[in-house]
């Protein structure tokens, strides 16, 4: 066994895969052929269920069944309404792991998960929020610094790492994300007691990421200072940071919180209202920037690591190409 395989051994036994390197679940790119893909390539594929209805969950998860046999999980956002339909559509296919994203888990679903047999992730942006989901029966955790792209926390990876992995890694798995794009840096985590790494903006530009063309093409050109944090507006609506590459869509998010705050003023909506219209600006930019090609108004969400993105390449490559940087660093 080599260092890389020994220092990966408990993150490739608890994701049931060759390599721990787990692709983020990002909305419109992390379907089914991508995420075939990786898990092919001997990765860890995640689809992202974003606002997916249990139905189109349903059909997404057994079209990646039809491409791979192997294991796969599935991203869950816990303010979806339907969330404990989209755990059964889960547990309807067997699914091995599914991760919980965007804050606290609601009552239960941490239970209905294991009930069902699979394992569940969650996401700590902080020590404190590590150690409650610890006692609360979650079987991993990912630490994602803000370096990375989508919706973000306040602290870098690094820093996450440097208090979470010393405290919580012999108690479960540590998966760290956030600004990763070579081998050398996923060698690091792993001595220091990660169980493995997750890359999203890497994975962006392989062949079989459906992105369209105008959306890979950003992220070649594109260099780190070009993926930006959005700025809240107001403070009553605590809207969750997004990094995208800057362009006009960065000011059109501006011009809507001002538009929804307004509306919080005449009392036309409510504060759930008001972010739920937040997150749905959100979804529709995207979807503009990942399907239509809409690159200038449309949310091009993007890590940091993105200057680290020069071609496109198969999946099957990116994995080697992190695999071999790995190995020549922990052999130095």
């Amino acid at each position: 066994m080599t260092k890389l395989a020994h220092l990966m051994q408990r993150g490739t036994e608890f994701l049931g895969c060759e390599v721990a390197i787990m692709c983020g679940a990002m909305s419109w790119v992390s379907e089914r052929n991508l995420v075939s893909a990786i898990s092919n390539a001997g990765g860890f594929g995640v689809i992202a269920c974003g606002a997916m209805t249990p139905e189109l969950l349903d059909a997404e998860i057994a079209a990646t069944k039809a491409l791979t046999s192997r294991t796969f999980g599935v991203n869950l956002i816990t303010m979806h309404p339907q969330i404990m339909d989209l755990i059964a559509v889960c547990a309807k296919h067997a699914v091995s792991h599914v991760v919980l994203a965007g804050g606290l888990p609601p009552k239960g679903s941490i239970e209905a998960i294991k009930e069902s047999g699979a394992k569940v992730m969650c996401f700590a942006p902080a020590l404190t929020l590590a150690k409650k989901f610890a006692r609360s029966g979650v079987d991993a955790l990912i630490i994602e610094g803000s370096e990375a792209g989508g919706h973000i926390g306040p602290v870098a990876t690094s820093v996450l790492a440097q208090e979470i992995l010393p405290e919580l890694g012999d108690q479960l798995p540590i998966f760290v994300a956030g600004g990763i794009a070579r081998g050398g840096l996923i060698a690091s985590y792993l001595e220091m007691g990660a169980a493995g790494v997750q890359l999203g903006t890497r994975f962006v530009c392989a062949h079989e990421s459906i992105a369209h063309p105008n959306f890979k093409a950003a992220f070649l050109r594109a260099n780190a200072r070009d993926a930006v944090a959005s700025v809240q507006i107001d403070p009553r609506l605590p809207v969750i940071p997004v990094r995208a590459l800057k362009n006009k869509g960065t000011e059109e998010f501006t011009r809507k919180q001002i538009e929804v705050a307004a509306k919080l003023d005449a009392g036309e909506i409510d504060m759930e209202a008001a972010q739920l219209e937040i997150e749905q600006y959100w979804a529709g930019a995207l979807r503009r920037a990942v399907i239509d090609g809409d690159v200038e108004y449309g949310s091009v969400m993007a890590g940091q690591s993105v200057g680290m993105v020069h071609v496109e390449r198969p999946v099957v490559d990116i994995i080697a190409k992190l695999v071999a940087e790995a190995d020549a660093a922990l052999a130095r």
